[in-house]
């Protein structure tokens, strides 16, 4: 009774862009960026989260901001560990005798057995005490509110930082899934070479991602919208101010969200007939913080014929559905659970 009393569980959406946590009974209380600010000489963690974001590009040659995951995996294991001990601290109950927590994290559907170890390990190094894993889109789909315990189809896009993950759920379950390495790292990256290529124009990480958020889009607007961005001139290395359209950038935009779509529509190919009509009826969700991208959901929803819908609050979708899952924690088996996997293993 005294150890319930003391303890405490949590649910983490691992991103490549962001990190949040879910402590159980409390909601979310922790939503930071992931990267990590530390000394080279040193090897001592000066900044995490927002602090850290903000040092990118703009450190000395002493200090590296990095970003410890990438595509959806950790990159780097001893700053993911570092990370995850600094935000653990922020959720830690303020008593001498309370063990260490249980953690639900999420992880891509497409996550291989390694990269599912190295989760495990890095989170149970950072002071977990079990850890448990559920599909990035399986817990989106618990955080938007969708009743999946039924044999009534459900489909979620989840659109992040590292990866995009598309699946049919139902009866608690994934049906068909798939995990592209297309998401919004590549949109920033796609924007920032734009800007060098065609204004000869150095932009960062930080630019690039401010520009796809204020005047990014996907479909056609009514109106264009501009924005002042200024960086690097590439020939003299000084100041330069360059004006951007959002039609511009739409066309920037399109390589890679064409290879969402494509992820889309393949799915929906290898879905049942019986699935694809409860799809129709209930339509597709979109969560994760590339699927607020404008226009996004009248793409999705022209290009496959279902209407689709951005969830509510869809940057923090994935923790819920964490959070949620944290009431079945005593009956989930611990370790790596990929339940895509384990379906083609039974095929």
């Amino acid at each position: 009774m005294a150890f319930r009393m003391f303890s405490y569980d949590l649910g983490i959406d691992l991103g490549t862009a962001n990190v949040l946590i879910y402590v159980d009974g409390k909601g979310v209380v922790v939503r930071e960026p992931s990267v990590v600010a530390m000394d080279k000489n040193t090897g001592r963690i000066l900044k995490v989260g927002s602090d850290a974001r903000n040092m990118l590009g703009r450190t000395p040659g002493n200090v590296v901001a990095m970003h410890p995951l990438k595509d959806g995996v950790i990159s780097d294991h001893e700053m993911t560990v570092k990370m995850l001990q600094a935000l653990f601290r922020k959720t830690a109950k303020k008593s001498p005798f309370a063990p260490k927590p249980r953690v639900v994290i999420s992880v891509p559907s497409g996550v291989t057995e390694v990269e599912e170890r190295t989760v495990i390990n890095a989170v149970m190094d950072a002071g977990a005490r079990r850890v448990y894993l559920i599909e990035e889109p399986l817990a989106a789909a618990l955080g938007a509110g969708l009743d999946i315990r039924g044999a009534n189809g459900h489909m979620v896009v989840d659109i992040g930082g590292g990866t995009t993950d598309v699946a049919v759920l139902c009866m608690n379950g994934v049906a068909v899934s798939s995990s592209i390495k297309v998401a919004g790292d590549v949109m920033d990256e796609a924007i920032a070479w734009y800007v060098r290529r065609r204004y000869h124009v150095i932009i960062g990480q930080v630019t690039a991602e401010e520009i796809k958020t204020r005047i990014g889009c996907v479909y056609p607007r009514s109106e264009d919208v501009s924005m002042i961005v200024k960086g690097r001139d590439v020939k003299t290395g000084m100041p330069k101010e360059v004006s951007l359209l959002s039609s511009e950038i739409s066309k920037v935009l399109e390589g890679p969200v064409s290879q969402i779509v494509d992820a889309v529509l393949s799915v929906l190919g290898d879905t049942s007939p019986e699935l694809v009509s409860d799809i129709s009826e209930n339509g597709i969700t979109l969560t994760g913080g590339g699927s607020q991208l404008w226009g996004m959901d009248k793409l999705l929803t022209e290009r496959t014929g279902i209407l689709c819908t951005l969830a509510d609050d869809a940057d923090s979708c994935v923790a819920y559905g964490c959070g949620k899952s944290l009431g079945w924690i005593n009956h989930m088996p611990e370790g790596p659970i990929n339940i895509a996997r384990k379906r083609m293993m039974r095929a």
